[in-house]
């Protein structure tokens, strides 16, 4: 199956005080390498007619035919599939739209949930069917706002195990907090573990999450991780494209040399460079110096987050200056705080590629940006869980 362009419905029907609450539509298309549904229930071709700002999107809309590798291996190690009423999937108000991708991948309607807010902004959640007994999984992000999300998250923990729920997974594909993760300076908080403990004492069985930003932050939790890549998504994508001759992978500082290896790896083995930083404050940073040879190749920059854009628009700065022919950007969680847009908008880029484990809003889009789907990897990964069976090897 070719890439498709498409956009998921830019509302989701949760019930509040006075009417549904809306969410932000997503950009003009999301772009994504689809997997085949698991069920003819769901049939991908029809969210393509779905409106997104009164336009009708279709698949020729993006042109790009995907390596079939990642598709294959998926297949290949696929268990035996059997309908299960055992298994429910909730979603938050945080990115309603992927819950719902997620969902539509495994054949199946989200579960109903009301969530709305009181007056003076508590949370109030209730489950409209029951769950006595099945295995519950919630998706919901912890991206801005993050506190308002977070408590959303833990009361629905809660009412899903008053509820009788047999097992609870947080599916949380950007887990807010997670670069408070050690301490370096001194009377500092480590906001991860606290995070994590408060997941735990909710009411969570275990966790799924997307591209941690360190991977001590798993040993945080006293309960089950399963710590999901999006990596293959990427990969995926950037193999349709073609441009693996003359390629270098970048890290844009030091601490992420090892994923940007694991990156250049699975790239054809593509040599690996290092930009060499100095933080001078909180989203604030200077590039110092290039280890590695980009002066004529197509540098590819990866990262897992990217926030303000500070770290990787100096990071390609650096590599036009010392020679690279075209820079791509690369990560998983596209939080975009200002001033990034302006950043990445401002011509350094040949394409900036993320996922939408953050729901990408309007405002944000700009048109270098390619937002790819990773429903299809946690919908898998949900599956798996649920039937006990093994996860790794989705990514071997």
């Amino acid at each position: 199956m070719a890439a498709i362009a498409f956009s998921s419905p830019s509302s989701y029907p949760i019930s509040a005080k006075g009417g549904d609450v809306s969410f932000p539509s997503a950009p003009r298309f999301v772009r994504c390498a689809a997997l085949p549904s698991q069920s003819p229930e769901c049939d991908i071709t029809k969210l393509l007619q779905l409106p997104s700002n009164g336009k009708v999107l279709s698949a020729e809309l993006s042109g790009i035919v995907p390596s079939p590798n990642m598709r294959a291996r998926l297949l290949e190690k696929e268990p035996a599939r059997t309908p299960d009423n055992r298994l429910r999937i909730f979603s938050g108000t945080a990115n309603p739209s992927l819950a719902k991708e997620i969902a539509c991948y495994l054949g199946m309607d989200l579960g109903k949930i009301n969530i709305k807010r009181f007056a003076d902004g508590e949370v109030y959640v209730q489950l409209q069917e029951s769950v006595r007994g099945c295995d519950v999984f919630l998706v919901q992000p912890t991206c801005p706002p993050v506190n308002e999300n977070l408590v959303e998250l833990f009361v629905m923990i809660d009412a899903c195990r008053r509820a009788s729920a047999r097992s609870i997974t947080a599916v949380i594909p950007y887990f807010g907090y997670a670069r408070a993760d050690r301490k370096t300076q001194g009377r500092e908080s480590i906001a991860a573990k606290l995070t994590a403990n408060l997941i735990t004492e909710a009411g969570a069985n275990r966790v799924l999450v997307c591209d941690l930003h360190s991977g001590q932050s798993m040993g945080y939790f006293d309960i089950v991780v399963d710590h999901v890549y999006g990596q293959p998504v990427i990969l995926e994508y950037l193999e349709g494209k073609q441009i693996s001759r003359d390629i270098v992978v970048v890290s844009p500082d030091v601490g992420g040399v090892a994923r940007a290896r694991g990156f250049a790896k699975k790239l054809s083995d593509a040599p690996l460079a290092i930009v060499d930083k100095r933080r001078q404050g909180h989203n604030v940073v200077e590039v110092m110096n290039l280890i590695g040879d980009v002066k004529g190749k197509v540098a590819v920059l990866v990262d897992d987050m990217i926030d303000t854009a500070g770290t990787i628009a100096n990071a390609a700065a650096l590599l036009k200056d010392e020679g690279a022919r075209a820079v791509y950007a690369c990560c998983t969680h596209a939080v975009f705080s200002p001033p990034a847009i302006e950043r990445l908008s401002s011509g350094l880029f040949e394409e900036v590629i993320v996922t939408n484990t953050i729901p990408p809003a309007l405002k944000n889009d700009f048109p270098q940006l390619t937002v790819l789907s990773v429903a299809n990897l946690l919908a898998e990964t949900i599956w798996r869980v649920h039937g006990d069976v093994s996860v790794s090897s989705i990514f071997q």
